[in-house]
């Protein structure tokens, strides 16, 4: 059997550093074995068709894959596209986030250990405004991400959990490239 997956590279073509074209990630992607494989942006968004196993292990064998072809250190999540529709269907701020570009999905490679979560939860830098889910923070920020209480960066510090960040545009983008 196989399965969609959605492929998130943490920090690529972000300035000078960590460039990669989209179209060599389609090929190396490819190169390992996934089909269907399509990519968003020119920001390490990709779905691809893979066998069907466990997302941290198709992203060890990505991370590693980066690592040999483009010599760099690149963190990568791997969703099925079943959680990823998760993740956009758990939208808590639907009647306020009228702005796909400030909305935001806080991606947590790992669930935070539940003591780490009760004694620095990120939620509580802006409460009115973030929302945590399963292996998520939601973040609403509608005076743009550089005026709102960092959480992701929080949540990596003191979670000690990876953590990529996707505008609500590009969540739903993802989506429908599953198909």
């Amino acid at each position: 059997m196989s399965t969609r997956y959605v492929v998130l590279l943490r920090g690529i073509n972000v300035g000078k550093a960590k460039r990669i074209a989209m179209a060599d990630l389609r090929v190396m992607l490819t190169d390992l074995g996934y089909t269907d494989v399509k990519t968003l942006l020119n920001s390490g968004n990709a779905v691809v068709t893979g066998e069907d196993g466990d997302p941290d292990e198709h992203a060890g064998r990505i991370h590693a894959a980066i690592a040999d072809r483009f010599a760099m250190d690149v963190r990568c999540l791997v969703l099925t596209g079943e959680r990823l529709r998760a993740i956009v269907d758990g939208h808590p701020f639907v009647e306020i986030a009228d702005n796909g570009s400030r909305m935001f999905a806080h991606i947590l490679d790992a669930a935070p250990d539940p003591a780490l979560l009760a004694e620095h939860d990120p939620v509580a830098l802006d409460p009115e405004r973030a929302r945590l889910g399963d292996r998520v923070v939601y973040q609403w920020c509608p005076d743009g991400s550089m005026e709102a209480p960092p959480v992701a960066t929080y949540a990596e510090k003191h979670l000690g959990v990876t953590v990529t960040a996707r505008n609500w545009n590009t969540m739903t983008k993802l989506v429908d490239l599953l198909g």
